[in-house]
C-alpha cells in the first residue's frame, strides 16, 4: 500500500492500472481489502484507487469524530497527490456517504458515482439512537460488537453459504481500532441529507441495493430516486453485495464504467 501524510495522519491507499480513475471507498468496519476481488480485473482497463478511510485498515484515526466531510477531504488529498482531476466514485455503505460528501465539496472532480448498498439520506432519529447504542456496545464488548455487526450485514439465506467469507470479513473488521469505530459512528450520525445531489447532478449515478438488506429498508431506499435519472440495480440479497453478489456486481459495474466513456 502507498501512503500520504494528511494533517499529521497516515493515510493508506492502493493505486494500480491506467485510464479513467475509479475510486473505491469501503464501508464501516471494512477496509480496502474489500475490493481485492475486483481490482485485478478493473485495473486492466482503468486506474483503480482504493482508499482506507479514517480509522480503518492502515489509515490512522484523525480525531473523536470522523465526519463524512473529513473523509472526503482525505480522498481529495490522495487524488491531489496522484494528480487525478476527475474520477468515478464507488462507495459501499459508509463509503457512499463519503462519495456524496466529496461530490458536494468537490463537484468538478466527479465523473460518476455508484452508491452501493448506501443512501443519500441522513440518519433518522431512530437510527441516531441506534448509533448511540452501538457506541455504548462497542465500548463494553469490542469483539462481540464487531463480530455481530458483520454477521448482521448479510441476508439470513447467505450466512451459512458464505460462512468462510463472513469469517474473513470479521477478521479484517477486528483490525479496526476502537477510536476508528466510535469516530465513524459519530460521523455517520451527524451526516447531512444529500438527496438533492441525486436530483441535480450533471454526471451519471448508479444506485445498487439488496432487496433483503438488513440495514437499509429497500422500499424507503428507492423513494429517494423517484423523478431522477439515477439508474437502479437490485440484487436479491443483503447489505454485502461485494461478497453476496460478486459476479453480478462486477458485470454491472463494468457496464456502468463503459457508459461513462
Amino acid at each position: 500500500m502507498k501512503q500520504i501524510i494528511y494533517k499529521n495522519t497516515k493515510i493508506s491507499f492502493t493505486d494500480s492500472g491506467k485510464g479513467t480513475a475509479l475510486v473505491f471507498l469501503h464501508g464501516f468496519l471494512e477496509n480496502s481489502k474489500m475490493w481485492d476481488y475486483f481490482i485485478p480485473d478493473f485495473s486492466k482497463k482503468y486506474r483503480v484507487i482504493s482508499i482506507d478511510l479514517l480509522g480503518h485498515g492502515n489509515t490512522e484515526p484523525l480525531g473523536y469524530i470522523h465526519s463524512m466531510e473529513d473523509n472526503a477531504d482525505v480522498v481529495h488529498a490522495v487524488l491531489s497527490e496522484l494528480k487525478i482531476r476527475k474520477a468515478v466514485f464507488i462507495g459501499h455503505s459508509m463509503g457512499g456517504y463519503v462519495a456524496l460528501a466529496f461530490a458536494e465539496l468537490y463537484a468538478d472532480n466527479v465523473k460518476g458515482i455508484v452508491l452501493l448498498n448506501s443512501t443519500s439520506r441522513a440518519d433518522s432519529d431512530e437510527r441516531k439512537t441506534n448509533r448511540d447504542r452501538a457506541i455504548k456496545a462497542v465500548k463494553q464488548n469490542y469483539t462481540n460488537f464487531v463480530r455481530l455487526s458483520i454477521a448482521n450485514l448479510f441476508s439470513e439465506n447467505n450466512r451459512e453459504r458464505l460462512e468462510s467469507e463472513i469469517e474473513n470479513v470479521k477478521t479484517e473488521a477486528l483490525k479496526t481500532p476502537l477510536q476508528g469505530i466510535v469516530a465513524s459512528l459519530e460521523g455517520m450520525k451527524i451526516r447531512k441529507d444529500r438527496e438533492v445531489i441525486l436530483h441535480f447532478a450533471n454526471y451519471p449515478i448508479l444506485l445498487i441495493l439488496g432487496k433483503s438488506d438488513p440495514v437499509l429498508n429497500y422500499e424507503e431506499s428507492i423513494e429517494q430516486i423517484e423523478n431522477t435519472s439515477v439508474k437502479l440495480i437490485t440484487f436479491p440479497d443483503g447489505h454485502m453485495s461485494p461478497i453476496e453478489n460478486r459476479e453480478e456486481l462486477r458485470n454491472n459495474l463494468l457496464e456502468f464504467f463503459r457508459m461513462l466513456k
